[in-house]
């Protein structure tokens, strides 16, 4: 019996001093409430009242940033999400230097995200959005460098446009699409006549060559018999009568 509370004594003593820091966390050290180092992951020695520790986890964290109302440069009011990732890099500053850097670094990503979009024009924002995102990284990676933090990436989520915005989008890009449809119906007509013109001057240059055209486009139109031909005589005769009228 008295082994067994010896043992029973000895497992309460290393319950109570002993602390697991895993793999993925840094343990941060006190000793009576001074800064005592970092601790590495393992079995590590706490003594109470004396000491005390806190973990830090040091994988990257993704954070959803809530939708934030901004309004663009040009005055449109938008809604902008956005998932940010960052790890911590050094644990004792992200103990010491900040009280809760999780809720600092949402703040600080919904802070920077309205300053940004309110910097640029809607359209900006629209068809660049890596380019606003990384100019939020940049900013918030910046300013969290003093408690440890490391800003590994932002992503814009969604852009949230009022109603009467998108209809007015939806007109510009059907407008468009129409603009674009009559400049290449104009293309392909400018073509045909160019072809048109090449081919005019070719058989007119060649004697002969409008009347065999003219056989052939008869040819063609003869293969189907609901066709009414009505026939042109080709101008050549026409002058060969001319020249024998004048002998």
């Amino acid at each position: 019996m008295q082994y067994i509370a010896i043992i029973a004594v000895l497992i309460g003593i290393a319950v109570a001093v002993l602390r697991q820091i895993n793999q993925y966390e840094r343990g941060v050290m006190f000793t009576m409430g001074r800064f005592a180092g970092i601790r590495e992951p393992g079995w590590r020695v706490v003594i109470p009242v004396f000491q005390s520790m806190q973990k830090v986890d040091m994988r990257t964290k993704a954070v959803d940033v809530p939708q934030q109302q901004a309004i663009t440069k040009d005055n449109i009011a938008v809604g902008v999400n956005a998932v940010i990732y960052y790890k911590v890099t050094d644990a004792d500053k992200a103990i010491l230097n900040v009280e809760d850097y999780f809720f600092a670094m949402s703040q600080l990503a919904q802070t920077t995200m309205r300053n940004v979009v309110g910097e640029i024009e809607l359209d900006e924002l629209l068809a660049g959005r890596d380019k606003v995102s990384e100019r939020i990284r940049q900013i918030v990676d910046a300013a969290s460098d003093d408690w440890g933090i490391k800003v590994e990436n932002v992503e814009l989520k969604d852009v949230v446009l009022p109603t009467d915005m998108e209809r007015t989008i939806a007109k510009q890009a059907e407008a468009e699409r129409e603009k674009r449809a009559v400049i290449i119906k104009a293309q392909g007509e400018v073509m045909a006549a160019e072809n048109m013109a090449k081919a005019a001057q070719m058989l007119s240059s060649a004697p002969g060559a409008l009347h065999l055209r003219t056989l052939q486009s008869l040819n063609d139109l003869s293969s189907d018999q609901s066709n009414t031909v009505v026939f042109a005589m080709p101008i050549e005769v026409l002058r060969a009568f001319e020249n024998f009228n004048s002998k």
